[in-house]
């Protein structure tokens, strides 16, 4: 009986451990976010369904080009929970990404969401960095109309590596799937990561641990 007991525990914690490692599903019809509640939940609180409206579900925008003069020479353009509140507790979004020639989408990650990109126009060299011992970079050149996807979690990058401009769409598994870009969290933190870490860490010298956070930060 115990025997019984303990392999249903141990069921048990793993269901729960798979189904608490993705967003919770809906328990109703939909779950708008309500973006004047305050309360701190995991996810936004529920509108009242009384007052939904369509303009709740919509969105509009990924028809223009994204701003591209920046040092990177890209720009993302999210739609997630953030800009369209009916994707609150759906586990989707997407983005827009337009890159100038040999722009770079900086790697990067999106700690809750796996990612599916598309290329709408131009070339784009794209790749992924498997994690530790392994570190193996899988990286390959798409053209227009090819398909790529970034495993959640792990650092990714995009490049166009044509003379034209380029445009990706791209669909993430989560309503607000995060990114955190390598750069900005190593030498960009506030306040920053202490010089003696970061200088053993990369194996460099301070200087050019200090001339990195003076660029980031």
């Amino acid at each position: 009986m115990a025997h019984h007991l303990l392999l249903i525990s141990l069921l048990a914690f793993t269901c729960f451990s798979i189904s608490s490692a993705f967003e919770p599903s809906p328990l109703q019809d939909f779950c708008v976010a309500d973006i004047t509640n305050a309360a701190l939940v995991n996810g936004r609180v529920c509108k009242d369904p009384k007052l939904v409206q369509a303009s709740d579900f919509f969105f509009t925008g990924l028809h223009l080009p994204g701003n591209t003069s920046n040092s990177f020479g890209s720009k993302v353009t999210p739609v997630n929970v953030a800009q369209l509140p009916g994707l609150n507790t759906l586990d989707i979004s997407m983005v827009r990404i337009d890159y100038a020639p040999w722009g770079v989408n900086a790697p990067h990650t999106h700690p809750r969401a796996s990612e599916i990109l598309t290329v709408l126009e131009g070339t784009l060299y794209v790749g992924f960095v498997t994690s530790n011992p392994e570190n193996r970079l899988i990286a390959k050149t798409l053209q227009k109309g090819d398909v790529f996807v970034f495993p959640v979690g792990l650092i990714h990058f995009q490049r166009n590596a044509g003379y034209g401009n380029a445009v990706a769409i791209a669909a993430l598994s989560s309503q607000n799937p995060g990114v955190v870009s390598v750069g900005n969290a190593v030498f960009g933190s506030n306040p920053p990561i202490a010089s003696e870490v970061l200088t053993k860490s990369f194996q460099v010298g301070k200087n050019v641990v200090d001339r990195l956070q003076a660029q980031f930060l």
